[in-house]
Parts: structure tokens; C-alpha cells; sequence
């Protein structure tokens, strides 16, 4: 990309001057619009060292109010960082509706390090580049405005810069050694940066290279596509979004209505099987730790299903230290005006960990959906985007067990009427898990929908049937016993 650019025209002076004050004001009008439209704007600067892009957005956030808008500078990933997805820092830096975030420098930094330093094969690198493009597009998809904006200098312009940096005592820190090694090898970078920009331009998150020889005529290049993208953003705000086909392989899995529930176990074998089957789990735990794999086993499943008790089992099997339980309840503000996705990306595990998440982003495509609490639009492309999302996940090696926990009407009536006759156990019950009974054949509907679509080959369904709560968390310990030893072989 960076080969085929052509410079654009520079405007005389006084054009300049009057081209920028008008752009400078009208994204100060925009602000309160993108506020009441709860449009999140989201803008990435990338480009080389010393193009500019601190002094770039120190520019453009003048024009906002500081309530709406952060800044974030994504430095190398940390340790801690390094053990998380590779899109997980990134995924935590979105904005929420109604608001901007300006990063300096992002995830196209990252992977063109990765390349440069030749810590990246060329599958890994096109597994990132898959990863991003899936990313980028999901974002707009559910509302958000991505401007990519990569600020361009000849060699012979950065040369010119790092010289006076490093000239002054109080700039001279501001040359690192990143700087003069993309200066010294400066036509393998543009290759790199061109190669990586061509990959992942797309129409609805495209790239705009700016000249940016002159800081007002650079601030005026992102100022203007800036407030052309947000008049277009608005516009758009309410268009329904094509839904994609899905790509990923499935696996069968039968209706609910086709799963016989008259399994059982007598109390001794229960006993002496989860004694054994718990002694087995921990010392897997202990390998997974020590290989680094992490884990993420996920529960679905009627109310009064039996899930806690579940969960119960396998977590006693289990080094506190190395496990986290995240109980999903309905969505915080802060959480409610972001990408739905976010609030489970912030509570992934590290390597070596095991995250298990009582309820989850399946919430989407069941109480979001028969609740109205989403458009149809957006439950019917959450099923493609949620297998993206499981895919990440796999592609980064964790091990995803997913388990729907099943019942009968009958069942769930008789635990419903225990826990409400049942002092200590009434805090269980609430009125809307009668409301939700109400609907039982709406949700069954979604339940198998959802199982049909999102049962993936590396993501499959595991349904526990747990009329008989002991036979269930039996079966569960054997299948994640099972699914551990096969990911640790």
C-alpha cells in the first residue's frame, strides 16, 4: 500500500488555516451527537516513529470534551499480557457507546513487530491477521466506528527528526531504539507495514494513510476523514447488518426433547466414583499449570438445573489458586453499552488457569433474545460470532468445555416448590425464574437452535443429564477428565 501511495496535494496556507478550524469545530459539534446516538468511536494511530502520533491526538482530543473520551499508549504486552489472548488487551481498550478511545499504536503494532523480529511464522501471522479482520469486523458490525489512521514520512524525513530529537537533552528520550532499527531498515518495514494494511482493509474498517510531513496539514487529514466517518456512522446507526454464513464445522448434537433423563447412580458407586474421578482432576490441574493450558468450561442450563452443584464438584477438585468461577448475572452499565462479548474477554484466564463461567455469552441468543433485550439483527449474528469468538479461544490452545445442564418441567416444578417451602434455600428462587418457566417451550426452542448452530468441532455441546443431580456431576467430571487428558497428551 505504502509503494502505490501517492501524496496528496497539500493546501495553500490560508486554505490550510481555514480547512482546519472548520474541521476542528464541527468535531466539536459531533461529540454531543455521538453521545445521544451512543455511537463508541473507536480511533488506532499507527504509523513510524516519530511520524507524530502523540502530538496527532493531543491535537484531535481538544476538540472533545473530556468526559467522552480516554487515550491509551499500548506499550509492549506485559507478562501477565502475554499469557491472555493475543486480542485480549486489545478487546479491554474498547470505548463504550457514546464515547471515543484514541490508541496510540495497537494491535497492528504488535503483529508487525512479531513479523519484524521473526518471532512469527507465516501461519502465525496469518492466524493473527484472520483474528484481527474477525475483531475489526465484529466491532462494526455491532455499532462501532473504527478509524485507522497509519501517519507516513519518507526515511529521509524521519532521519531528519530522530537527528534533532536526539540533538536536544529534554527529546532526546523520546528517540527509542525501535526508531532507529525501522530507520535503518527502513525498506523492510514499508513492506511489512504495506503488506500488513493491504491484508486488513476492509470496507467497513478501511485505512487512510496521512502525509504527515506537517503537523497542521496532518491534523487536518484526520480531522476531516474523522468527521466524514462519524456523519456516516450516524447514518448508519440503525441499518441492519448482513449476516454471515457460518464457516466453522459442527458437530450433531440431538434435540432436548430426544435425550432420554432416567439416568441414575446409586449413592455408593457416587461415592467412591467422585472420590476417584476428583483425586484424577487435581492432578491434571496440577499438569495443566505446569504446561501452561488453560481452561474454560462453561455452564448452560434450565433453572434449578443443578449447575451450582455441579460446579461444586469439579471446583473441589481444584487448587484455589489456579481457578476462578464467574456467576453471570445481568450486565452492569458499564458493561451494557459495550460489544456484549467484552465482559467475558475481560474475564478470560491466564495459561495454566481454569475460568468457569456459570452462565454466559449464550445469553445473547436466549434471555437477550426472548426478552427483546437485542434485535432480532443482532441474536441472529451472535451464533456466527460467538463460534469466532470459541475459535480465538482454541486457536490460543485453551481447552473450551461446554456443558448444557438438562431437565424435565416435572423436575424443575418440584425444585421450584422445595426451595420456596425451604427457608434456607429460598434466596435460590426469584420471581423471574417463574416468569422464565412461563416460557419453557420458547426457550427450549432457542436452547436447541442454539446447540444446532454453535456445536462446534473444537467447541462442541456436552448435555448433563441431571434429573438424577449425582449422575450429572459425575458425567461432567468424566468429560472434562477426559477432554484434559487429550488436550495434555
Amino acid at each position: 500500500m505504502l509503494r502505490e501511495w501517492k501524496e496528496p496535494d497539500r493546501p495553500e496556507e490560508e486554505e490550510l488555516r481555514a480547512r482546519l478550524a472548520a474541521a476542528r469545530e464541527k468535531l466539536a459539534g459531533q461529540q454531543m451527537q455521538v453521545k445521544e446516538r451512543k455511537v463508541p468511536v473507536l480511533v488506532l494511530v499507527e504509523g513510524w516513529g516519530t511520524a507524530g502520533k502523540g502530538f496527532l491526538i493531543g491535537q484531535t482530543i481538544q476538540n472533545i470534551d473530556p468526559r467522552f473520551f480516554k487515550v491509551a499508549s499500548m506499550d509492549e504486552p506485559t507478562e501477565e499480557e502475554r499469557r491472555k489472548p493475543f486480542l485480549c488487551r486489545h478487546f479491554a481498550k474498547i470505548p463504550e457507546a457514546g464515547k471515543f478511545m484514541f490508541l496510540d499504536s495497537g494491535w497492528m503494532d504488535e503483529v508487525v513487530k512479531g513479523r519484524l523480529r521473526g518471532h512469527m511464522t507465516d501461519e502465525e501471522y496469518a492466524t493473527r491477521i484472520e483474528s484481527i479482520r474477525r475483531f475489526e469486523r465484529q466491532l462494526t458490525d455491532n455499532g462501532y466506528l473504527v478509524m485507522k489512521f497509519f501517519l507516513h514520512i519518507s526515511k529521509k524525513e524521519q532521519a531528519k527528526r530522530i537527528e534533532q530529537l536526539s540533538g536536544e537533552k529534554d527529546t532526546k528520550w523520546r528517540v527509542g531504539k525501535n526508531d532507529l532499527w525501522q530507520n535503518e531498515h527502513y525498506d523492510k518495514c514499508r513492506d511489512v507495514f504495506s503488506s500488513y494494511m493491504k491484508n486488513t482493509n476492509m470496507p467497513s474498517a478501511p485505512w487512510y494513510i496521512i502525509d504527515a510531513k506537517s503537523k497542521k496539514w496532518t491534523e487536518l487529514q484526520v480531522l476531516e476523514i474523522l468527521t466524514q466517518g462519524i456523519d456516516i456512522a450516524l447514518g448508519n446507526r440503525d441499518m441492519a447488518v448482513p449476516l454471515l454464513q457460518n464457516v466453522f464445522p459442527l458437530e450433531k448434537v440431538p434435540l432436548l426433547c430426544d435425550i432420554p433423563l432416567d439416568k441414575t447412580i446409586d449413592d455408593e458407586k457416587y461415592k467412591k466414583e467422585l472420590k476417584q474421578l476428583q483425586q484424577r482432576l487435581g492432578e491434571l490441574h496440577n499438569r495443566l499449570y505446569r504446561k501452561k493450558v488453560p481452561v474454560i468450561i462453561a455452564y448452560e442450563g434450565w433453572d434449578a438445573a443443578g449447575k451450582g452443584g455441579n460446579i461444586k464438584r469439579i471446583t473441589g477438585a481444584l487448587d484455589p489458586r489456579g481457578y476462578e468461577v464467574h456467576p453471570i448475572a445481568s450486565p452492569e452499565p458499564h458493561e451494557k453499552a459495550r460489544h456484549y462479548l467484552w465482559r467475558f474477554w475481560t474475564r478470560l484466564p491466564k495459561t495454566g488457569h481454569i475460568a468457569i463461567f456459570d452462565r454466559t455469552w449464550y445469553g445473547r441468543v436466549m434471555v437477550e433474545r426472548l426478552e427483546g433485550f437485542c434485535s432480532e439483527n443482532d441474536w441472529m449474528r451472535a451464533y456466527n460470532e460467538i463460534n469466532e469468538f470459541e475459535k480465538e479461544l482454541h486457536d490460543w490452545g485453551a481447552v473450551i468445555i461446554k456443558f448444557w445442564v438438562q431437565i424435565d418441567k416435572d423436575t424443575q416444578l418440584a425444585r421450584f416448590n422445595d426451595r420456596q417451602n425451604t427457608p434456607e434455600k429460598q434466596w435460590k428462587i426469584t420471581e423471574e425464574d417463574w416468569r422464565n418457566r412461563e416460557k419453557w417451550d420458547l426457550y427450549e426452542e432457542a436452547v436447541n437452535e442454539m446447540i444446532q448452530k454453535t456445536s462446534t468441532v473444537y467447541a462442541p455441546w456436552h448435555i448433563l443429564e441431571s434429573v438424577d443431580k449425582k449422575y450429572a456431576r459425575i458425567k461432567a467430571l468424566q468429560i472434562v477428565i477426559e477432554e484434559l487428558e487429550k488436550a495434555l497428551a
